[in-house]
């Protein structure tokens, strides 16, 4: 008989690919031309070698026509799903039950969002601000609980300058939790949630975490100094969210939001280079100088008929195309 453990380590390593596998083709379907085999080793942290028997998968078990052009992968088309209709209570279910994923770490904010937006528009409009009212009144206190649980110890970590022994659900490899001890540099909001930029004693690098992915945290009594030469500005650079190595060149976009759509984003600041007009018919034209990375591009999905690229051409050819798809995809 085989021993018992190498046999649950085998299914654990077998669902963990699986989860990789997914993972990869929503990112190459996400950033075609943008991931290649090394830079998705680096991601994942494992042999170049191992990612090219995922590859082959995708294309030989999957059957995913698979491209690549020198530099990153795309795909040169992916399946259509068939369309699929609900009663109202199950749609009403399917909704509340996306609204509650958007409560908890580990689950994609714009893809979801996007989810969301495509299961309110099959509502009767007048239905849809009570939907969203509703949505309101989920029970996320748990999740909200912990949050400023760990933003406070975190903040408390920054003020007093000690390293963090943090229990942390990786976004790379799901289900898997790492031990980390790490130096706080700084904590922005982000979304829905909190990042937070800090020096991570495993990588040996300053990295990324978000927030809701930490399990638990505890401060230790070693302390440490945040390098002089760290800006957070800097850091960031002028990429749009956090998806840095995503970004394209820095340039000028410039977007129409209509009123609706407007009030909601005079509400919160998107970008420091962010620069707001409101306009005496309501409308709101924004302006950013901005790397373009593929979140930026999710954003500007959700909004749909209520955005405008006025420029570049080519991101407002980019969301057009989007929208020809989902449309086609619609009517499948």
């Amino acid at each position: 008989m085989g021993d018992p453990m190498q046999y649950s380590e085998s299914r654990d390593d077998q669902t963990r690919r699986t989860a990789r596998v997914l993972e990869i083709i929503q990112f190459i379907a996400t950033a075609p031309g943008h991931w290649s085999r090394k830079s998705l080793a680096e991601h994942y942290e494992i042999s170049e070698r191992m990612i090219q028997k995922d590859l082959e998968l995708i294309r030989i078990r999957l059957g995913l026509a698979l491209l690549h052009d020198g530099s990153g992968y795309s795909f040169e088309r992916l399946p259509h799903l068939p369309t699929t209709v609900y009663s109202f209570s199950e749609a009403l279910a399917l909704l509340t039950a996306a609204r509650l994923a958007q409560a908890f770490p580990g689950v994609n904010s714009g893809e979801l969002a996007a989810a969301i937006a495509r299961l309110e528009s099959i509502f009767p409009d007048e239905l849809r601000p009570w939907l969203r009212q509703a949505s309101e009144q989920l029970p996320r206190q748990a999740v909200r609980a912990h949050r400023q649980e760990m933003l406070a110890l975190l903040q408390r970590a920054l003020v007093e300058h000690k390293q963090v022994e943090m229990l942390y659900a990786t976004a790379s490899r799901q289900g898997e939790t790492q031990a980390r001890t790490i130096e706080p540099y700084h904590l922005l909001p982000y979304g829905r949630s909190w990042q937070l930029i800090a020096y991570d004693h495993h990588r040996q690098d300053v990295r990324e975490f978000k927030v809701d992915r930490i399990l638990s945290a505890r401060l230790l009594e070693s302390t440490y100094t945040i390098p002089a030469t760290f800006d957070i500005d800097e850091y960031l650079g002028d990429a749009w969210g956090v998806m840095r190595g995503a970004a394209r060149p820095s340039e000028e976009v410039a977007l129409l939001f209509e009123p609706e759509a407007g009030r909601w984003l005079t509400e919160e600041d998107w970008h420091k280079s962010q620069q707001t007009e409101c306009r005496p018919d309501g409308r709101v034209r924004v302006t950013f100088q901005v790397g373009v990375t593929p979140e930026m591009v999710g954003w500007l999905m959700q909004y749909g008929e209520q955005v405008r690229v006025e420029k570049p051409d080519w991101l407002r050819d980019e969301v057009r195309e989007k929208h020809r798809k989902a449309a086609e995809e619609q009517r499948l």
